[in-house]
């Protein structure tokens, strides 16, 4: 693709004659666009995973592009020169509650492989919760030569914090940048909203929940299955901003294909009541789980470990209490032993007091622990005092604060060298030397002095 000299540089703070949803979409986008070239650290860990060369970096907004067929202007398009190529990209941006339009996106992808543009980038408030799907549908068919990929604007800011106050940036003035564009996005004037609301079928799933009155066809109950993932996400993203680390979403084996996790979710929503996800923290002994249960209105946060391999069961029960002396007492234990599906449980107050009530017989040994801990579930739509989204992530980030990150698994000790054998000496072969040593001593002691002549 050849570069046109006219295309407007993306500016940190543009000027604009738009108003309204779009002129916030504009400054969003020229705003980002311009960092990304500006601060090197931070334009390379968002381009990489998307295919792009290490090398310089430059943006564009509002550029027009007219082909055979039709004439587009594209919010923005990113080039990263390296050597005499450039990898091309072209950028879509939504704010605030705007959806990506799936016709739009087809358009974009049809524009890029006439014009040889590299990938095209969408970034909205939407979540895909799988690197492998996207927000909306798109006829696969376009992707054979052009890359498509999705960033929400959390995931932007989340990398945007990561990268300040973790990664460093080495430039002290693109620090500052750096630091005015996190300002900028967070403000809720900007229109890049968080995550706050669970969308218009909430309150009628929420109900329908607690009179099992749902049905997995039903569209309500997959709007919000869908949300929920997406709260998942959002949560993973939340917690990578607190703590530097890159915290994913886990999926088991039955859901690991396409839409199968999507379809055990309704199922569970309509059955049980009950929504689930988990997350995998680096470095942390174990998974955090999180389950809401709309029925009871009670939302479980919970973790497994393993026990030790070696000892006997009340020193493995001693071994997970000493790291749980700050935790609260309201947070059961449970103790899943080998040769049995039967399980041991008390909470952690009570197993203070008397650890024998999670000890088993001697024919059992305990092979791990899950650890759960139960809060009220606001019933609210939308982000804010006693809204559902808020309950979850306050509950998820107080667990891991008072539980998990506590928690270390075991390793075996090191094993040891065996001790030398020292070979005490026998009395017969020590008493004849010590006298003669005696007896020598004795007469150099007692020897007469010689007389001078």
């Amino acid at each position: 693709m050849i570069k046109d000299e006219r295309w407007p540089v993306a500016r940190l703070i543009p000027i604009t004659s738009a108003t309204g949803v779009e002129a916030k979409e504009r400054n969003a986008a020229s705003a980002l666009l311009a960092v990304l070239s500006a601060v090197e650290e931070f334009g390379r860990s968002l381009l990489k995973p998307l295919g792009a060369p290490a090398g310089k970096i430059e943006a564009y907004v509002e550029v027009p592009f007219k082909t055979d067929s039709r004439s587009l202007r594209v919010d923005g398009l990113i080039g990263v020169t390296r050597g005499s190529r450039t990898w091309w990209a072209l950028v879509e941006c939504k704010i605030g509650d705007q959806a990506l339009n799936a016709e739009q996106m087809d358009a974009y992808l049809d524009l890029a492989r006439v014009v040889g543009i590299d990938a095209v980038l969408s970034i909205s408030n939407e979540y895909q919760t799988r690197s492998s799907e996207y927000p909306v549908a798109i006829d696969r068919k376009k992707l054979r030569k052009v890359s498509l990929y999705h960033w929400s604007w959390v995931r932007v800011l989340t990398e945007a914090e990561v990268q300040k106050q973790f990664r460093g940036v080495k430039d002290r003035d693109q620090a500052y940048i750096l630091g005015e564009l996190i300002r900028y996005l967070s403000d809720p004037r900007s229109g890049v909203v968080l995550f706050d609301d669970m969308g218009p079928s909430w309150t009628a799933v929420r109900d329908g929940a607690r009179v099992h009155t749902l049905r997995k066809s039903d569209p309500a109950v997959a709007a919000v299955a869908s949300r929920w993932d997406e709260l998942i996400r959002y949560l993973g993203l939340d917690l990578t901003k607190e703590l530097g680390r890159d915290v994913r979403q886990v999926l088991g084996r039955e859901e690991s294909a396409p839409g199968l996790r999507h379809q055990l979710l309704r199922e569970s929503l309509a059955r049980a009541g009950r929504l689930y996800g988990t997350l995998q923290i680096p470095d942390a002994a174990g998974p955090l789980a999180i389950t809401a249960d709309l029925a009871a209105r009670q939302i479980e946060l919970s973790t497994e470990i393993d026990a030790p391999k070696e000892g006997q069961s009340r020193g493995r029960i001693s071994w997970l209490l000493r790291q749980l002396q700050q935790s609260p007492a309201d947070v059961t234990v449970e103790a899943r032993l080998s040769r049995t599906s039967a399980t041991l449980s008390a909470q952690l107050g009570v197993l203070r007091e008397d650890p024998t009530r999670l000890q088993p017989d001697r024919s059992r040994e305990i092979r791990s622990f899950r650890l759960a801990w139960v809060r009220d579930m606001g019933g609210n739509r939308a982000a804010g005092r006693g809204a559902f989204i808020t309950s979850v992530v306050d509950a998820s980030k107080d667990f891991y604060r008072e539980v998990l990150q506590n928690l270390t698994t075991w390793k075996p000790r090191a094993p040891r060298l065996r001790e030398a054998t020292v070979i005490a000496p026998t009395p017969e072969a020590v008493v004849p030397e010590q006298i003669e040593e005696g007896l020598e001593r004795a007469r150099v002691e007692h020897a007469e002095p010689l007389q001078n002549p």
